[in-house]
């Protein structure tokens, strides 16, 4: 199984070029039809109806991600007689011989997904930081341009749909532009974009697709940020690319011109075009990521404020997110986000504080902790400190409590009570929180504002599994 695997995960890559992250249907459904010389036609329709009603969405944007490639083939080999796993083997490597990449498309699609890559690494070692992902995306962008779009010049930049509460007579929702690449900054970060200025933003939010202008001189519906700009130099190539979220809604848009380059080579290619929607894909799972973990942050707070004024006798707690580490050794780093101290004074790292392993002898029962995901106990220069996990749906550490107790040797009965329910109650939060951001729903566009009211729920949730609890105990 993990081979077969293995062979499906690089079946996909082979496949996906340009790693923009998704296969077409139609393209997999025309090379499977051919499997047998076409004589399995019958059983490839029943598994591609199969797979429409498994996933609804498929029939309106018509891609598959290597989930959904996955499944899409095992539901075609179940359909044919025999055994399920040599027809599912027979597949692939049909699938593999089918696909033929020349050793510069290989090296090209390896560039790429090591631009992709990074993007993913930003999100997971930033903190719960948006500004080290925005970079790595940009990063991205001119990498390419520069070795596989004859080196153009590119301007991009990311907005968020936003609920308008200024002037809603302009339409219920705006674009808030959250990051550009730098020359840009002045004229771009920060606008504000409304449904009633020219634009193809927001046809390309309510259409969910990419939208190319391969010469916006000559289009007539484009907004120019940039007044200063002249007339006459206001040429080049427009693209603007939907946001989206796992379930296919739209929250914003990352577009790139062309209009600093006044060269003909200035026309996005449709390869180019095919890899900016992985990278689009990347940010939207970066983005979330960081959404999550700004939920965990936001629970956890209010868990620590609920706790202070019950829990004298705890000197400070500090949370530590889980991250990967950048080092050649592969090893993991803890990253220092928030102290709460008795005093009931927060204090916000924001500012990048990192343990590693190596560096931290004296801290290793912290990394125990993380290790075993269960909770390690162990005296500091005197003062006594509790690690305690913070769950993932899988039971990996995603984080750690850091709990000092100074001289005590422990803490008294009624403290020890409330610390422990405390816990018990951000672990159900946290997992709640999980389980949120992996659900379905159904199509449409969300807005940055919603994020923010799942923030201020974040905090909530932790006060409603107390109240839960308090119920079942009457």
């Amino acid at each position: 199984l993990a081979q077969r695997q293995l062979l499906l995960e690089a079946l996909f890559e082979k496949w996906d070029n340009n790693a923009s992250g998704f296969l077409d249907l139609e393209e997999v459904d025309a090379a499977l039809s051919t499997f047998k010389e076409g004589m399995e036609k019958e059983a490839l329709r029943k598994a591609k109806n199969q797979l429409c009603t498994h996933y609804p969405q498929l029939s309106r944007v018509g891609k598959l991600s290597p989930k959904t490639f996955q499944t899409f083939l095992e539901l075609v080999a179940s359909e044919f007689t025999g055994n399920e796993d040599e027809a599912l083997d027979n597949l692939v490597e049909f699938l593999t011989m089918s696909v033929g990449r020349s050793d510069m498309e290989c090296l090209q699609s390896s560039d790429r997904r090591k631009w992709l890559h990074n993007i993913q690494q930003a999100a997971e070692t930033s903190g719960a930081n948006m500004e080290p992902v925005y970079k790595a995306v940009f990063e991205a962008l001119s990498q390419d341009a520069e070795a596989r779009g004859d080196k153009k010049k590119i301007s991009s930049y990311i907005a968020l749909l936003e609920e308008n509460q200024l002037s809603p007579e302009r339409g219920q929702i705006l674009l808030h532009y959250v990051a550009c690449t730098a020359d840009d900054a002045p004229y771009v970060l920060n606008q504000i974009l409304y449904k009633d200025m020219k634009g193809i933003s927001f046809a390309a939010v309510e259409e969910g697709k990419p939208i190319h202008v391969p010469r916006v001189q000559l289009h007539g519906n484009i907004h120019f940020w940039n007044s200063d700009r002249p007339v006459e130099e206001r040429k080049g190539s427009l693209l603007v690319l939907p946001l989206q979220d796992a379930h296919w809604r739209t929250f914003g848009i990352l577009g790139l011109d062309t209009l600093r380059d006044q060269s003909e080579k200035s026309v996005f290619m449709s390869h180019e075009i095919s890899f900016y929607q992985g990278v689009s894909h990347a940010f939207s799972k970066a983005y979330h990521h960081i959404c999550t973990l700004e939920n965990v942050l936001q629970m956890a707070v209010t868990a620590l404020d609920w706790l202070y004024p019950r829990a004298p006798n705890i000197h400070a707690v500090t949370l530590y997110l889980v991250e990967p580490g950048k080092d050649k050794t592969g090893d993991y780093a803890l990253h220092k986000v928030v102290t709460m101290h008795n005093t009931g004074q927060k204090e916000i790292h924001s500012s990048p504080v990192l343990l590693l392993r190596k560096e931290n002898l004296s801290r290793d029962y912290l990394f125990k902790c993380t290790d075993s995901s269960e909770v390690t106990c162990t005296s500091l220069c005197g003062d006594h400190h509790i690690a305690v996990p913070l769950r993932d749906l899988s039971g990996q550490a995603l984080g750690i409590f850091d709990i000092s107790i100074g001289q005590h040797q422990k803490l008294p009965p009624h403290e020890q009570k409330d610390l422990q329910k405390m816990l018990k109650m951000a672990q159900a939060a946290c997992w709640e929180i999980m389980k949120i951001s992996t659900e379905g729903t159904e199509p449409t566009y969300i807005l940055e504002a919603e994020h923010l009211a799942t923030l201020k729920n974040a905090g909530i949730l932790f006060h409603r599994f107390m109240l839960q609890d308090l119920r079942e105990c009457i």
